[in-house]
């Protein structure tokens, strides 16, 4: 539901291949709501990491509209509060959309805090002792700060994928998006992963979070949405969604799932 809190509003967003053979994402309307912990479920294949990858335009979509902070970002121009026509500024943009992948995506010749502080240094201009000052900061928080001089090979996937989420957290985002953050960590590493994104989520960060993990959909999501075959078919509250799910489909996954 659309509020005057709306931080991205997405409308008819489609993501076509082959000539429209193949339809990734057809048609999904939504909005995301400043403190929003929204989380995407669905079974593969069913488009939930393309939608996620079209809010910062990772994925360019076919069709539809991005608004975010205002602004149509699948417009190559808009016109500012003056009326002017300016050209998108994407980089600038995904600076205020933190991204969290599967696969970490560490730089494997860099410690942690050369990890950590290389993006608000060179994309930011933050200064070098005040980067490393936040980062350590970050890293503290997540019980990595003795960590800070290793490098990724020295570290666990769970460890990885915290220092991750605290990187993207570097840039003061006012977004986070997760895809499947949890999915390529040995089962006794998800816990630890899913306690960092809970407390984002008790703080207030607006979060979209594509998961298989049900338990965390159900205690820590306010809203879920369910994706199949490129298109949204229910979204609602973590009770509506597991505790009357409506549509068939809906039913039928649950019933696979849990």
């Amino acid at each position: 539901m659309a509020t005057r809190d709306s931080l991205i509003r997405v409308t008819d967003l489609k993501k076509h291949y082959h000539m429209g053979a193949i339809k990734a994402l057809d048609g999904v309307t939504v909005d995301i709501n400043r403190g929003d912990v929204m989380v995407v479920i669905g079974p593969s294949g069913s488009g939930k990491s393309t939608f996620l990858r079209s809010l910062n335009l990772l994925e360019e979509p076919t069709g539809g509209a991005i608004v975010f902070d205002g602004v149509d970002i699948t417009r190559k121009k808009y016109k500012d509060e003056s009326g002017k026509m300016v050209k998108l500024d994407i980089d600038a943009l995904r600076q205020k959309m933190g991204m969290v992948f599967q696969h970490f995506n560490l730089f494997p010749h860099m410690t942690i805090l050369e990890n950590m502080t290389l993006a608000p240094i060179k994309v930011k201009g933050m200064e070098k002792a005040k980067a490393e000052e936040k980062a350590l900061s970050l890293l503290d928080r997540v019980g990595l700060r003795d960590r800070a001089g290793a490098y990724p090979i020295q570290l666990s996937g769970g460890q990885k994928q915290r220092v991750a989420i605290v990187r993207a957290l570097a840039m003061e985002p006012e977004v986070m998006l997760f895809d499947e953050p949890t999915s390529a960590l040995d089962p006794e590493m998800v816990g630890e992963v899913l306690d960092v994104m809970k407390e984002l989520a008790r703080e207030g960060m607006t979060m979209v979070v594509v998961t298989h993990e049900m338990g965390f959909a159900r205690e820590v999501g306010n809203r879920v949405l369910f994706m199949a075959d490129g298109m949204l078919l229910e979204q609602g509250t973590p009770e509506e969604i597991f505790g009357n799910p409506k549509s068939p489909r809906l039913q039928d996954f649950l019933a696979k799932v849990l």
